[in-house]
């Protein structure tokens, strides 16, 4: 049977039950403003009556209570929701960051139209075309000159615009990156101590929430998954590799890279292997600094490169009102000496490439003309290299659009003389250099007697520029070195016209090499330049050039403020649902109190009660 003092340990057993719901309560309400909180519940379970079933028990009406007992101290949290929240934070950083950058790189465009790229040159043409009307004017040369250095003044400000952002990027890069290697040491610091804690037995809730809300922050700087199968190692993955294994967390740094600016690139600080990412905000950044500001670097160095490339090759050819030829009219500085561009590129004393921009075929072409041969051409692409293929019923101008369209990182055009010029794109990939081409080989005889390019066809007669004096192989064509990287941050005017308008080439030589006054052909040929197909990159013209700038980064700013907004509201929803389950609601907590406090007043009254039967009991029983 039960014993007389079993109501005593009934009653203290339901004042410290009720004694914890009141503190976990005052717990919760003490940290209602707590970042990542969760509150928490007394879960309490009746305590095990005297006798048990399987057992041999007294003749009683039946079981006897023992009264009540606290089982453990829980997080009300839904782990379903967390995952979502911590999926969908990774997206929500990650348009947030591209967002804030797209916003500042559509100012660089959006520049007012007086001093934008766009309206400068097309002064620069307007100036020739007068010059064409006026060619013995020394105004109108004059004109030329400034709006020339205008224009180039306005390309490097761009440059600089797009340099300066990704210099902002680059330095937020390497802040993320220490914010993830901190926030997983932190994490693997709280999975030791809760390893620690739950060996005792224990529910350490609020180490959970702590190591939750690391999580998060770290989710929203880079793409996470968590595994918890296993108990005793709570494991974080990114990309496929783990970052964090229970006490262990891996760490990330920067390695510079010669081909990206000094920019550095990720790297495991424990294999040496790149680490990629492709979420969060330094996902977002990475993506930012290398394919996007890099890709709009890139578009206005070409756009620059073939700008001064054609306009100096007009120039070049014609002739001053000073009776001066052969002259560039706009500066450009090759990547190495060599005329050959022949470039050590490993450093141990021997030239082994050939670092060359464009090459001119000696042919003259008709662009209708069926070429009637039929072969495979291969030039160098952004993975590797490729094939074009043309027929005998082929045009020149079908076989020019079929190497355009291609993958291939050389375009192709025909030149003021109808000569086909190939040229080089920049390089997608890091590894590659920029404008230079790679590889141009011919099974048949389009590139080699046809356009006079190759001297053979052949691999034996490719053109490779993984080796020194490759040009040799060229059938006497014209070639030019590539040029030193970002030609849009030092494009100028030539000392040599800025000292002298007169060197100004506005026509051709005659048959007794001097310059007529009246003849304007050069400057007519240089302003129509403006409309000319010339390939830059993958635009023909260069109002296909600006037209299609314009759109492409005012498109993708569209694209991150719609998505970043539409994830906003998504996270907006699903953080309002977890603060309905998880969130501490005062009210709610102040009636629980009230409710444990006329709990624990009862018990104490129950006790007083037992206390007066033991009392009859022991000292009131008659003797």
């Amino acid at each position: 049977m039960a014993s007389s003092f079993a109501g005593i340990e009934i009653g203290k057993r339901s004042l410290m039950a009720h004694e914890t719901q009141i503190q976990t309560a005052g717990h919760n309400i003490s940290n209602a403003d707590t970042e990542g909180y969760s509150r928490q519940r007394v879960v309490v379970k009746s305590f095990e009556p005297i006798y048990r079933p399987d057992l041999e028990r007294a003749m009683v009406p039946g079981q006897i209570g023992q009264g009540t007992d606290v089982e453990s101290i829980e997080r009300i949290r839904d782990e379903l929701l967390e995952s979502r929240i911590v999926d969908g934070t990774n997206v929500e950083t990650y348009w947030d960051t591209r967002d804030k950058y797209y916003s500042m790189i559509e100012s660089i465009y959006n520049e007012p139209n007086d001093i934008s790229v766009r309206t400068n040159m097309d002064k620069y043409w307007s100036a020739w075309q007068e010059l064409s009307t006026y060619p013995e004017s020394d105004a109108a040369r004059q004109a030329v000159v400034v709006r020339g250095q205008t224009l180039a003044n306005s390309i490097q400000q761009q440059y600089k615009g797009l340099r300066g952002i990704a210099d902002q990027v680059n330095g937020d890069i390497e802040a993320t990156v220490k914010q993830v290697n901190d926030l997983s040491r932190q994490i693997a610091a709280c999975n030791n101590e809760i390893v620690r804690v739950e060996g005792m037995g224990d529910n350490p809730n609020d180490l959970y929430d702590r190591r939750d809300l690391l999580v998060e922050k770290l989710a929203g700087l880079i793409n996470v998954t968590v595994t918890s199968r296993d108990p005793d190692e709570f494991m974080v993955h990114t990309d496929g590799q783990v970052l964090i294994q229970g006490d262990l967390a891996r760490q990330i740094a920067t390695v510079g890279q010669i081909d990206n600016h000094g920019y550095g690139k990720l790297v495991w600080t424990d294999t040496k292997l790149d680490a990629e990412f492709h979420g969060g905000t330094l996902g977002a950044l990475v993506e930012l600094r290398d394919k996007d500001l890099r890709g709009e670097m890139q578009t206005l160095n070409t756009m620059t490169l073939n700008f001064a490339d054609l306009v100096n090759d007009v120039h070049r050819n014609g002739i001053g009102k000073n009776n001066t030829t052969g002259i560039d009219f706009f500066v450009q500085h090759n990547f190495v000496e060599n005329a050959h561009g022949n470039y050590d590129s490993d450093g141990d004393g021997v030239e082994d490439r050939s670092y060359i921009f464009r090459i001119t075929g000696t042919n003259t072409l008709r662009p209708q003309e069926q070429v009637g041969l039929s072969g495979t051409m291969t030039i160098n692409g952004a993975e590797g290299n490729i094939t074009v293929s043309y027929n005998a019923t082929d045009t020149v101008e079908e076989v020019i659009n079929r190497i355009n369209d291609s993958n291939g990182e050389v375009k192709a055009y025909l030149d003021r003389n109808n000569r086909l010029v190939l040229k080089a794109t920049p390089a997608a990939q890091m590894g590659n250099p920029d404008f230079a081409i790679r590889h141009v080989e011919d099974s048949g005889m389009f590139l080699t007697g046809y356009s006079g390019i190759l001297s053979g066809s052949g691999a034996e007669n490719a053109f490779d520029f993984n080796q020194a004096d490759a040009v040799n192989v060229l059938a006497n064509a014209e070639f030019s070195v590539s040029p030193i990287l970002d030609p849009a941050a030092y494009v100028a005017v030539n000392r040599i016209i800025e000292n002298d308008v007169a060197s100004v080439a506005a026509g051709f030589a005659n048959t007794k090499g001097y310059a007529e006054a009246s003849d304007g052909r050069a400057a007519v040929e240089m302003a129509a330049i403006r409309n000319t197909k010339v390939m830059i990159g993958s635009e023909r013209t260069f109002d296909d050039y600006f037209a299609e700038r314009i759109t492409s980064v005012g498109l993708k700013g569209e694209q991150a403020q719609n998505q970043l907004a539409t994830q906003n509201k998504i996270m907006g929803d699903l953080r309002d649902l977890r603060d309905s389950i998880s969130g501490v609601n005062i009210d709610e907590e102040l009636a629980d109190i009230i409710k444990f406090q006329h709990g624990y007043n009862v018990a104490a009254k129950f006790i007083t009660v037992q206390d007066e039967l033991l009392d009859t009991l022991i000292n009131r029983l008659g003797v």
